[in-house]
């Protein structure tokens, strides 16, 4: 194991034509709503993943993440197909397990043969998790591949576990035939690199090949140090992530500081590419409220995005071309970037998801997202966007309610190139 601390190396886009207007998107469809309480199996939207069925593109799946609810299967129509619950702790007395994000590889070989698979980040239990995608299996098409012996990705051992800093954003890259999982570290600025490996009876394991730390403390234009405001002891994190593979590019969203762009390989210095609006407000952390009191602003932030930035994805182009997509969760909007370095990431616009009728809302504080820019069938010829809804409408007071809502991808691309 190898690991490296980086410090501050940024460029940032030109923050030009700050006010423009977002467009506004609606969703052709949504999933049921999930509930985060006992009567609905602690189930929280948090995170999607696209797969296409080359045989058959109309009958592709979504898999998405429902934290304690385990992993959840839809069909392009939204429809659930298949429910699988998240593994429970070694004892009653451990953490259970918590699905957080899900990305996908396709075609790895096992001793079974090749075969797609979801990766699957388990919060709960500090490990990942590999699920075999076969869409006529009965019973549904996922299976659990997952050799029992996978080490944590991140803890030493059970008690480390059970204090929950483990294992939590992912995004897989394939390169030279070696496919690999981008692992970041709960309530620190730590992100692994994981190589994924067959083991027997088809089974998938994983081994370590570095780590590498980005900063959690920043030097102002003005000389003085700045620390994003979280609870004592925390450290600002990473979730969304994804990567280039046209390059091999990783795209990291430390939530409460910006987007960072780094060698998926993770060597290198990683570069800041844009900044979240509240970079640079000082903040007061109250134990009380659990709430940090915000300071004056000294205007270094950046203009696009707000804290947490959250949902990497990508939209390529057949030129070359497309967008790196972030959800800017504190103010409901999605920032596109241009996918090519030449072009170093500038602002291409924006756009909110937003309600479609009474019955089929929009998207609130978003976490994760999914695009896949090729046709799927009569529902979505021109490809999908899935994007996680954090206040799914109707809203019942004494329940926390989410899911996901489908977009065509075509209205994506209409409104960044208007």
């Amino acid at each position: 194991m190898t690991a490296t601390t980086v410090a501050l190396a940024m460029t940032l886009p030109a923050q030009a034509h700050a006010s423009d207007e977002l467009a506004a998107i609606t969703p052709r469809a949504e999933t049921a709503a999930l509930h985060d309480d006992k009567a609905g199996g602690n189930a929280d939207a948090d995170d999607p993943a696209i797969w296409r069925n080359a045989a058959d593109p109309g009958r592709s799946l979504v898999v998405a993440t429902a934290k304690k609810g385990g992993l959840r299967v839809y069909d392009l129509a939204a429809r659930q197909i298949q429910s699988i619950p998240a593994p429970a702790g070694p004892t009653s007395a451990d953490a259970p397990g918590r699905f957080n994000n899900v990305d996908l590889v396709h075609g790895l070989k096992l001793s079974t043969g090749r075969t797609d698979l979801a990766v699957v980040s388990d919060r709960g239990n500090d490990r990942l998790r590999f699920y075999r995608i076969d869409r006529d299996r009965a019973g549904g098409p996922l299976t659990d591949v997952t050799d029992p012996s996978v080490p944590p990705v991140f803890s030493a051992d059970q008690e480390e576990i059970n204090d929950q800093r483990t294992a939590y954003g992912l995004a897989t890259w394939t390169h030279r035939g070696r496919s690999y999982a981008l692992v970041s570290r709960r309530e620190t600025t730590t992100v692994a690199l994981l190589e994924l490996l067959p083991s027997g009876s088809g089974k998938v394991t994983y081994r370590e090949i570095r780590t590498l730390d980005l900063p959690s403390s920043f030097r102002l234009p003005d000389g003085r140090a700045w620390t994003p405001c979280l609870e004592p002891g925390e450290l600002p994190q990473v979730e969304g992530m994804v990567v280039d593979p046209a390059n091999g590019m990783l795209y990291a969203g430390q939530e409460d500081v910006g987007i960072w762009r780094m060698r998926a390989d993770l060597t290198g210095t990683p570069r800041l590419i844009d900044k979240v609006r509240e970079y640079g407000v000082p903040g007061t952390y109250d134990e009380a409220t659990e709430e940090c009191t915000p300071g004056a602003d000294p205007g270094y932030g950046g203009t696009r995005i707000s804290a947490d930035v959250e949902g990497l994805t990508l939209i390529p182009e057949d030129d070359g071309d497309g967008y790196l997509l972030a959800s800017s969760q504190g103010d409901n909007s999605f920032a596109a970037y241009d996918r090519e370095l030449s072009d170093d990431n500038e602002y291409e616009g924006g756009f909110r998801v937003t309600a479609a009728s009474a019955t089929l809302d929009g998207s609130e504080e978003c976490d994760g997202a999914a695009a896949l820019n090729a046709p799927l069938g009569r529902r979505y010829p021109n490809g999908l966007l899935v994007v996680q809804d954090g206040q799914e409408t109707p809203q019942d007071q004494d329940r926390d309610t989410t899911g996901f809502k489908f977009l065509d991808l075509g209205d994506v691309l209409n409104a960044l190139d208007d």
